[in-house]
């Protein structure tokens, strides 16, 4: 197992007591497709952790592959000015989160932020999350996704 996707796992089963099922994919999940594709699953059941910049301060936003988040929408959520909420820089999500874009996972962060969580997610059984790396993924209820990430479930989609 990829090292980083070890941390992830010791982490979750630390300090959630979640037992993490880490997949791994040499051939890359750093698509929503690309990981539908590699799991066999709908692209929509792809938890994608994404990080924006909200009036200066960092928030995770946790959608459906199959969707595109509106900014618009967080920013009313947040209720800040819609032109002040962009994706965060890549280094700034690396050094708040602790994970590099494309690994990020919806828990387990080393700053605590606000996270809000797609409605559309709550749809599905089960949905797939990423496990620290780009290549490195895992199944999670939606409901357990919402606990241990403390997610605020929302519309956050186009």
């Amino acid at each position: 197992m990829h090292p980083r996707a070890e941390e992830f796992s010791e982490r979750a089963a630390e300090e959630y007591d979640f037992d993490v099922e880490v997949h791994e994919f040499p051939e890359g999940t750093k698509t929503a497709a690309d990981a539908a594709e590699a799991i066999g699953c709908d692209v929509a059941q792809i938890a994608s952790s994404l990080a924006f910049d909200a009036a200066g301060d960092l928030v995770v936003v946790v959608t459906s592959g199959a969707n595109r988040v509106n900014e618009p929408k967080l920013a009313d959520l947040l209720d800040v000015d819609e032109s002040e909420v962009s994706m965060a820089d890549a280094g700034r999500i690396k050094e708040t989160l602790g994970w590099s874009i494309g690994g990020v996972p919806p828990f387990c962060h080393d700053t605590s932020v606000p996270i809000f969580m797609d409605e559309t997610l709550t749809e599905f059984e089960e949905v797939w999350g990423a496990a620290g790396t780009p290549e490195a993924v895992f199944p999670i209820t939606p409901e357990m996704l919402r606990e241990l990430s403390g997610a605020k479930v929302a519309d956050v989609a186009d």
